[in-house]
């Protein structure tokens, strides 16, 4: 990955003075090409690198430039570390390698304090992640089959620029090539993932027009109260607010929240069994109603 390989371009060259683009492009598997663009990249952002040709030349940095640790307060340098950390449970093996010279450079052992596996427990993990990952930060177009909450598929283009992570649930927002327009993809929904060699030039974010669920108009909710039984008291203060919650003398707690109308609303109630009973809107309690009276159809 091009961060990770410029971290270390600087870090070489502050420990070994000069080193040739043969030399890098050798160490790092790419071409000289691409070491010469990273160089480029190096003095754009004010890193002092410089080149010289013939017999004893190559890549350096001035003499003078040293990377100033006491601009990064204590503070700073152990939220670095933490987030690199962080990153590092996402299986991506490159974070790894730049953990451990931050710290060096940092003077700071890099505990293994924290581990993130965003896989759950029920499937096998995936390289969705490192790949997406990958996409946004190289911007590289994506393409996918996208499987819509109908069964519906459909296969994507998109122009990924960020991983969400919403309501227990993560999504990839970018802009859909085909609806030419800002979308929220559910990563469970996408399948066949294949990052392409495509680049793209980073658009303008209409963050009030990104849709929820890829495919259907973004919908401003409804007021939805429920009441729900002590026995899901753990759940109530897990997921709501405790302004949204009211508690009831018999133990019973009132939740009023505004959700989107679609079907990830009766998912939701009705994963609290019989101990949830939705008080309004009327037309949601129909909703309800309808279902459980097909679900008990099913057992008779």
């Amino acid at each position: 990955m091009q961060i990770y390989r410029l971290l270390e371009i600087v870090y070489i060259l502050l420990e070994q003075k000069s080193a040739t683009a043969r030399e890098l492009s050798q160490r790092f598997g790419v071409s000289q090409r691409t070491i010469y663009r990273d160089i480029d990249v190096l003095s754009v952002t004010g890193i002092p690198v410089y080149t010289e040709k013939g017999k004893g030349g190559g890549i350096s940095l001035l003499p003078e430039f040293v990377l100033d640790k006491s601009l990064i307060n204590e503070q700073e340098q152990n939220e670095i570390l933490s987030a690199l950390q962080a990153f590092s449970g996402m299986k991506a093996c490159e974070t790894e390698g730049a953990l451990k010279k931050v710290s060096a450079i940092f003077n700071k052992s890099s505990a293994n304090w924290l581990q993130v596996d965003f896989s759950p427990w029920s499937i096998a993990a995936n390289n969705f992640f490192n790949n997406l990952k990958t996409a946004i930060l190289e911007r590289r177009v994506v393409e996918f089959d996208y499987y819509s909450a109908n069964y519906e598929k459909t296969r994507r283009r998109i122009e990924p620029v960020q991983l969400w992570f919403k309501s227990k649930a993560w999504y990839v927002k970018g802009f859909c090539l085909k609806q030419q327009d800002m979308r929220l993809f559910k990563l469970t929904r996408i399948k066949n993932l294949m990052v392409t060699d495509k680049h793209f030039h980073s658009r303008e974010l209409l963050e009030d027009r990104t849709e929820p669920v890829a495919g259907k108009q973004q919908d401003h909710g409804v007021l939805i109260k429920l009441k729900i039984e002590p026995e899901m008291a753990y759940r109530v203060f897990d997921e709501f607010d405790e302004n949204m919650v009211e508690k009831q003398q018999d133990g019973s707690l009132i939740v009023s929240a505004t959700w989107p109308q679609d079907d990830w609303v009766c998912g939701f109630v009705l994963s609290f069994g019989e101990y949830i009973e939705v008080l309004e809107p009327e037309h949601i309690r129909e909703t309800i109603r309808e279902k459980l009276k097909k679900m008990q159809k099913k057992y008779l």
